[in-house]
């Protein structure tokens, strides 16, 4: 950046004296910009894994558990036993704590009673968590807040343009523009838990796990709704359902997976909506990752030095919750927006009556969230292999 502001200031100057610019300051302040835009690819894509990671020790929790010892360790070990050996004639008196004797953890395996402390389990550390699949719908559309239950907005249904040439003192031809009053609904999403309170008590490291995949929970339907939901009962409605069904603006003999995505490109450019990227099945963009030419040299991927799922210069977000062989490209930054009335919230209570008796306690979590699509001729959908 530095070395292309300085080329942009050397060139400003010798404009301003009446100077002329030389080929070889041209050259450079184009290579300059070349790498900085490489520069720039290489810096979102290492942010991008950061945000993974940074999202992954979370979920991990910090607390290394404490190492459970049986009673004879705990005897062993003890102050009152140094010294002690097989020629001693004394007695010794070992006094211990009688939680540290019979309790055993309250998360170790099943089968291992509180009180079996002579058989401890080998418990070994951190939780084995469950996979989960890359989000991407809340990456790819424009943030929104909003503190009502619903937001309004007038969409273009439909422009005439008799715009001409007129004489001078001839009528000017009207054109026309219709509009629809559109309303997207702010619906809640939310999930419940029960946990024990001593098993949260002891083990501070188990609740941020179950606050961090309550979290995730609610994010994995929100991605489904905003691409797939079908505005029926609570429903957001999605951009899938809006979108328009792909149609080859020219045809392309024998077109291949790769071909059909750069024509719904065009389409998108024909809608004066250019596209800011795709939105595939992970295995559909396997597939197409690994097309390969007549030599056996891949087209798309490169297996040594990739940067990222990048298709016709636009970023490719996979998800499971596309159906297989179907795609979506639109102007996701500029055809729909996310509007937030409430974000991401976790409670813990015992509250209820049934909780209290138990010594149990309700974790919920909970978001209210809306979807406007201004746009729909933004986005295209089709199949990736026609049938």
């Amino acid at each position: 950046m530095n070395q292309v502001k300085n080329f942009g200031e050397d060139i400003a100057k010798k404009m301003q004296a009446g100077g002329q610019v030389t080929e070889e300051l041209k050259q450079k302040a184009d290579a300059g910009l070349t790498q900085m835009n490489e520069l720039k690819g290489l810096f979102d894509e290492l942010k991008e894994r950061q945000t993974e990671l940074e999202q992954k020790s979370t979920r991990r929790g910090q607390e290394e558990p404490t190492e459970f010892k049986s009673a004879g360790q705990l005897i062993i070990t003890d102050e009152a036993m140094k010294g002690f050996n097989s020629s001693s004639r004394n007695s010794v008196r070992v006094q211990m704590d009688r939680k540290a004797l019979m309790n055993v953890p309250a998360t170790v395996g099943a089968g291992v009673s509180s009180g079996n402390s002579l058989v401890p389990a080998d418990r070994r550390p951190g939780i084995i968590t469950p996979p989960e699949h890359r989000l991407s719908m809340r990456d790819l559309l424009a943030p929104g807040q909003t503190g009502a239950n619903s937001v309004e907005y007038a969409q273009e249904t439909g422009f005439t343009n008799n715009a001409a040439t007129v004489a001078e003192g001839a009528a000017k031809p009207y054109s026309s523009i219709t509009f629809n009053l559109k309303t997207a609904n702010i619906r809640t999403i939310a999930h419940l838990f029960k946990a024990s309170r001593q098993l949260l008590d002891d083990a501070p490291a188990l609740q941020s796990y179950i606050d961090a995949r309550a979290r995730y929970g609610l994010r994995l339907v929100e991605d489904r709704q905003f691409l797939m939901g079908d505005g029926t009962g609570q429903n957001l409605l999605g951009i899938m359902p809006q979108a328009i069904e792909f149609v080859a603006p020219i045809v392309i003999a024998n077109a291949t997976a790769i071909d059909r995505m750069r024509l719904a490109l065009l389409q998108a450019v024909l809608a004066e909506f250019p596209s800011s990227g795709f939105v595939l099945n992970p295995i559909d963009w396997v597939g197409i990752e690994l097309t390969k030419d007549n030599e056996g040299r891949y087209i798309i991927a490169q297996p040594v030095n990739g940067i990222g799922p990048r298709l016709w210069g636009l970023p490719v977000a996979e998800t499971i919750a596309m159906p297989q062989n179907n795609f979506l490209a639109g102007a996701f930054d500029l055809g729909a927006q996310i509007f937030d009335r409430m974000d991401v919230e976790v409670l813990i209570s015992t509250e209820n009556d049934k909780d209290f008796e138990n010594n149990l306690v309700s974790i919920r979590a909970e978001q209210r969230t809306g979807l406007a699509v201004y746009r729909p001729e933004a986005f295209v959908t089709g199949l990736v292999t026609p049938a």
